[in-house]
C-alpha cells in the first residue's frame, strides 16, 4: 500500500482496511484492532510500539495506565490529546504485551506509513526504543536519543521520548530520572510547537 499514490485514500477509508486486517498472526488473538485516534491533520503524531490489554479491549490507543501517564505528560504543557494523533507501529496487541516481532512490524508498517502520508505531521514523537529504532534505525538507544530532534525524510522531524510504561516502572521524580527527563523533553515539544505555530500563522 502506498497512500501517497492512491487517489482518494483518506484516514476514514484507510480505517476499515486496518480494522479487517488478517495479514499476520496477531489477528488471531486480538479483541480489537487499535487504529489510532486524534486530529487527522495533526501537526504532531505520536507513535508507540503496540496496543496493550486495555487498548485491545477498547480499540483505542494509550488508554490504559501508560496512556494515562501520557495524558499527564501532555497536560503538563497544555497539549490537548485531541490536538495530536496517537497510534502504534502494530495495530493489534502482541500476546502478553511482548515486543512486536520484526515480521509483525514489517506487515503492519504500510498502515503506519499511510497514516503518516495522510496526516502529514511536521513532527513525529516516537515513544520508546522500539518505535524509535523502527523509524530511525541509526538512532542510538532511547536513553541517548530521547529529547533530540532528528531530520526524517527531509521535511519531517522525529523526536524520541521515553515510553510512558517506562515511566511507570521508574517512578522517581529526582533530577536526572526518566520522569524528570521526560518533563524536560515535553517542554521542548511545547516550545517547538509554539514556534512552528507562530511561523505558520505569520
Amino acid at each position: 500500500m502506498n497512500a501517497s499514490s492512491e487517489a482518494g485514500l483518506t484516514i476514514e477509508t484507510l480505517r476499515p482496511r486496518v480494522l479487517s486486517c488478517t495479514r499476520c498472526p496477531l489477528h488471531e488473538t486480538r479483541s480489537n484492532v487499535v487504529f489510532g485516534e486524534g486530529d487527522e491533520h495533526a501537526t504532531v503524531l505520536f507513535v508507540g510500539e503496540g496496543p496493550g490489554e486495555v487498548e485491545d479491549q477498547t480499540g483505542r490507543p494509550f488508554v490504559g495506565p501508560a496512556g494515562q501517564k501520557l495524558d499527564e505528560v501532555l497536560a503538563s504543557v497544555d497539549i490537548a490529546r485531541e490536538s495530536v494523533f496517537i497510534t502504534n507501529i502494530v495495530k493489534c496487541r502482541p500476546p502478553g504485551n511482548r515486543v512486536p516481532t520484526k515480521p509483525e512490524m514489517e506487515v503492519c508498517s504500510p498502515y503506519l506509513e499511510a497514516q503518516i502520508a495522510l496526516i502529514q505531521p511536521a513532527l513525529i514523537v516516537t515513544l520508546g526504543n522500539t518505535s524509535t529504532q523502527w523509524l530511525l534505525p541509526d538512532a542510538p538507544g532511547i536513553t541517548k536519543s530521547h529529547g533530540t530532534f532528528y531530520a526524517w525524510r527531509g521535511r519531517i522531524l522525529l523526536y524520541p521520548m521515553y515510553h510512558p510504561s517506562y515511566l511507570l516502572r521508574n517512578p522517581s521524580r529526582a533530577k536526572g530520572s526518566p520522569k524528570y527527563q521526560t518533563w524536560e523533553d515535553i517542554q521542548k515539544v511545547r516550545k517547538w510547537l509554539d514556534e512552528y505555530s507562530a511561523v505558520a500563522d505569520a
